[in-house]
């Protein structure tokens, strides 16, 4: 028993590079024109300049870009903002965990996607659909849809934050906003995302913070220091809330909040 396992596990490396089709120049010949390397993993290269990639590399590519898609959605969209402002609003409101998370979260992610409509319309009619058409290369593709991105990155991220980050990366003001790199825009985006974010969610904190002071005095002055304020105070913020159609308010605040929305 203890041999048949030292023959597996002997012969498993060379299996594996079997598979993978790694094989000496003279194997290679016998079988026929079998380029070097890893077969899976080419890129052919044609006469007008393009590259034609194997299929291995592009389910590669597509499976890379599942994984950072959820950090996409956040990093390169209103999502971060959104969902941030609904969270203070419900801290603010003291209802607790209503609406949940999941309700929160869907509520974030519908805005976001009608917040970005224009810039997916535009990325979808200007380097999607080309490229899946046959019409452009992935490069152009890549590059088109990169700088969409950019024009609303650049147009949402405060001045500030840009010229700190240009500053820390050691480069010039930029003349373009295609010539802002992405190690540069993406984190002064974030940074003034949460900038944003704190504003917007310390004004909707405030009326609730003085309905909570009134109720609070009132039950002093009444000599109820055993009945919480919070408790007391919950159905006048409700109340508030619901006459001065806060929803549409908040909603309506943060969709305008976004330039070329």
């Amino acid at each position: 028993m203890t041999r048949i396992v030292r023959i597996l596990i002997t012969s498993l490396p060379i299996a594996i590079l079997s598979l993978c089709g790694v094989m000496s120049g003279a194997e290679a010949q016998l079988i026929g024109d079998t380029p070097p390397g890893l077969p899976a993993f080419n890129v052919t290269g044609s006469e007008d300049g393009t590259s034609t990639y194997s299929l291995s590399l592009q389910i590669l590519a597509l499976m890379t870009a599942l994984t950072v898609l959820p950090s996409l959605v956040l990093g390169m969209t209103s999502f971060t903002r959104i969902i941030i402002v609904l969270s203070i609003l419900r801290q603010a409101m003291g209802t607790q965990q209503t609406p949940p998370n999941q309700v929160l979260v869907a509520i974030a992610l519908f805005l976001t996607f009608f917040i970005m409509a224009p810039t997916f319309t535009q990325l979808n009619d200007m380097a999607l659909s080309p490229y899946m058409e046959g019409t452009m290369p992935m490069e152009t593709a890549l590059s088109d849809g990169t700088n969409i991105m950019k024009d609303f990155l650049v147009q949402n991220t405060r001045v500030t934050d840009l010229v700190m980050f240009t500053e820390m990366a050691g480069d010039t003001t930029y003349e373009d906003p295609k010539d802002v790199p992405l190690t540069v825009l993406l984190p002064a985006f974030i940074t003034s995302e949460l900038k944003t974010a704190f504003q917007i969610g310390f004004l909707l904190f405030l009326p609730f913070l003085v309905i909570d002071m009134v109720i609070a005095s009132i039950l002093m002055s009444l000599g109820m220091m055993m009945l919480s304020p919070m408790l007391v105070a919950l159905p006048f913020k409700l109340l508030l809330f619901v006459l001065v159609d806060g929803w549409a308010m908040t909603v309506g605040s943060l969709v305008a909040t976004y330039a070329g929305s």
